[in-house]
């Protein structure tokens, strides 16, 4: 069974920065995708960066150059640093896992790309 606990979250001004971590266990993909969504209050959900099994990543324009998304393999651990933080990041963070590496990036389009969830960490940002 795929499990995901996402961990990292907090309160923070803005300019600040956090570390959200994802810890996943439980699949055995030959290849995945795995990303991270935001969904602020009132809001959809949307997608913020992935990263595919090549390690190629890729970002939403929202926040190019300030988040940067990483894995470590072999502690089969999702990571999002977050930095320059501004109100408007303010959101619960998921990780989200699909068992294909095909066209990562666009799979941040919708969350209906991807089979697998956490429960998500609460990001805060102050002015």
């Amino acid at each position: 069974q795929v499990h995901l606990v996402e961990s990292g979250g907090g309160s923070v001004q803005a300019g600040g920065s956090l570390r959200l971590s994802c810890s996943a266990s439980g699949y055995s993909y030959s290849s995945q995708c795995l990303a991270w969504f935001r969904q602020a209050p009132g809001k959809e959900r949307e997608g913020v960066a992935s990263i595919d099994s090549d390690g190629d990543t890729y970002y939403a324009d929202s926040i190019r150059g300030r988040f940067t998304i990483s894995q470590d393999n072999a502690k089969n651990i999702l990571y999002l640093q977050l930095n320059s933080l501004k109100p408007e990041d303010t959101a619960m963070y998921f990780c989200a896992v699909r068992g294909d590496s095909l066209f990562c990036g666009s799979t941040l389009r919708s969350p209906v790309n991807y089979n697998y969830w956490g429960q998500g960490t609460k990001v805060t940002v102050s002015s």
